[in-house]
């Protein structure tokens, strides 16, 4: 099974206790950044992403999820609280958080989202596209 950064198939990774394991399939080619007052809340600071498919856990792993918005939960460890990751209800979107894996990722921070709810005591170095939270919205069909 790969497990090195850069190599495809399932990837490993796990909350900070280790009681929740998983196996994924990383499928963003970036790593995007929320700055949206949950995120920020539920994770301690922004919520830096990337997509994935195939999410494998252990039925008797303690992972919880919180019903976070009418659209989306998200994925914790109900032992240690490690903020784990978001999915739409819908099923079209899982991310993980990008700090998760047992192996760092190489996925450079390309997008920031819900820029508009960034408080201006951080800033991320380079350039990256910027959305709003209406933006983002948009792009997703919501309101």
């Amino acid at each position: 099974m790969a497990d090195d950064a850069t190599a495809a198939g399932p990837r490993q990774g796990g909350c900070a206790c280790g009681a929740v394991r998983f196996s994924v399939d990383v499928t963003g080619t970036e790593m995007d950044a929320c700055h949206c007052g949950r995120c920020r809340k539920w994770s301690g600071g922004p919520f830096m992403a990337v997509e994935v498919q195939n999410l494998s856990v252990a039925p008797e792993a303690p992972l919880g999820v919180w019903d976070s918005s009418e659209w989306g939960e998200r994925l914790f460890c109900r032992e240690c609280g490690s903020s784990l990751g978001f999915r739409m209800k819908d099923g079209p979107m899982v991310v993980l958080s990008a700090f998760v894996f047992d192996t760092p990722l190489t996925q450079p921070l390309v997008t920031e989202i819900f820029i508009d709810d960034k408080p201006d005591t951080y800033a991320f170095a380079g350039d990256t596209k910027k959305m709003t939270g209406a933006e983002v919205m948009a792009a997703f069909g919501g309101e």
